[in-house]
């Protein structure tokens, strides 16, 4: 049994995934582009993988294949009707993140809402030392506690997220973009409430027809002045020329992203342009990965390859 794993670096350098060693031989790569796909999984029996496309290009060369394993929930990067055709089985990891990109929401609302960088960085350069009272409390800030957090997205981080947001003192009111979600722990709304009311909007959802672009020129206008939009989502979900227009004029008040449209973010990217830490910020998509949540994604694919040596089924896709 050969395996390959084309994107080790995805896991980061922190995890010892040397386990993958239990069921045969396995080749590590680094990193993997798109061009050397083809040649270094020709003789694999398993590829385990995060981004690299996997579709007719690149695997049909590939005649032992029998199992694709994602390193990940997404698997855009994957032909399913390829490889349902050549009775390739696919998993995923579901659920492993959950936790930290919950963190990661509140970490940059609460850095937002308090303009943390900027009391930071009045005590660094030596303003506090000249204050002549024990306190700065300018720009003025708010509490989390009696505002509105809405939801697009309900789904198992979208909870979590609900949850704590409830935690701390908010009415919590959330969006189905599927209109699919019947949850009754929280109070389902249509999209223009959910614009119009929510002082802290988070974005959880799957990118699908129906969310890309769902934040967009016409949907910000909707919002109050002072609402925080987050995006733990996927980068496509937001309009980002529609966004910078948003937070250059003061439609909205602030965003923080840990996703973008293209990643790394473009040169030519509009966001790039601003600088204001308190009106935007951005992190390189990675609120998914704590030590805790990668070792928690690389045991998952390891049972994913148990089990199906083991005949059974397992987070299978195709």
């Amino acid at each position: 049994m050969k395996l390959v794993v084309l994107e080790k670096v995805s896991l980061g350098t922190d995890l010892d995934i040397s386990f993958y060693d239990d069921f045969g031989d396995v080749v590590y790569y680094e990193n993997t582009t798109a061009d050397e796909v083809a040649e270094r999984v020709a003789d694999a029996d398993i590829i385990i993988a995060n981004k690299a496309p996997l579709n007719k290009t690149t695997i049909s060369g590939a005649k032992n294949l029998k199992l694709i394993c994602e390193t990940a929930t997404g698997y855009n990067n994957v032909d399913l009707e390829f490889c349902k055709a050549h009775g390739i089985q696919v998993t995923n990891v579901m659920g492993y993140s959950t936790p930290v990109v919950a963190q990661h929401t509140f970490a940059m609302a609460l850095y937002l809402l308090e303009k943390l960088p900027i009391y930071d960085t009045y005590v660094k350069n030596g303003e506090y030392e000249k204050c002549p009272i024990f306190t700065c409390f300018e720009p003025f800030f708010t509490e989390l506690e009696g505002k509105t957090w809405g939801i697009i997205g309900l789904g198992n981080i979208g909870k979590r997220v609900a949850e704590i947001a409830k935690a701390f003192g908010c009415r919590v009111i959330y969006y189905s973009a599927s209109g699919n979600n019947t949850n009754t722990d929280y109070e389902r709304v249509d999209f223009d409430t959910l614009l119009a009311e929510t002082d802290i909007l988070s974005l959880h959802c799957p990118l699908t027809d129906r969310t890309q672009n769902i934040i967009n020129a016409e949907a910000l206008s909707k919002m109050k002045k002072t609402a925080i939009l987050i995006n733990v989502a996927r980068g496509p979900v937001v309009d980002e020329q529609a966004l910078y227009d948003a937070l250059i004029n003061g439609t909205i008040a602030a965003a923080g992203l840990d996703v973008l449209v293209k990643e790394p973010i473009a040169a030519d990217n509009p966001l790039g342009k601003i600088k204001d830490s308190t009106k935007l910020l951005i992190t390189p998509h990675m609120a998914w990965g704590s030590h805790e949540a990668r070792e928690r994604c690389a045991k998952e694919v390891y049972q994913n390859i148990k089990s199906y040596l083991n005949g059974q089924e397992r987070n299978r896709v195709v």
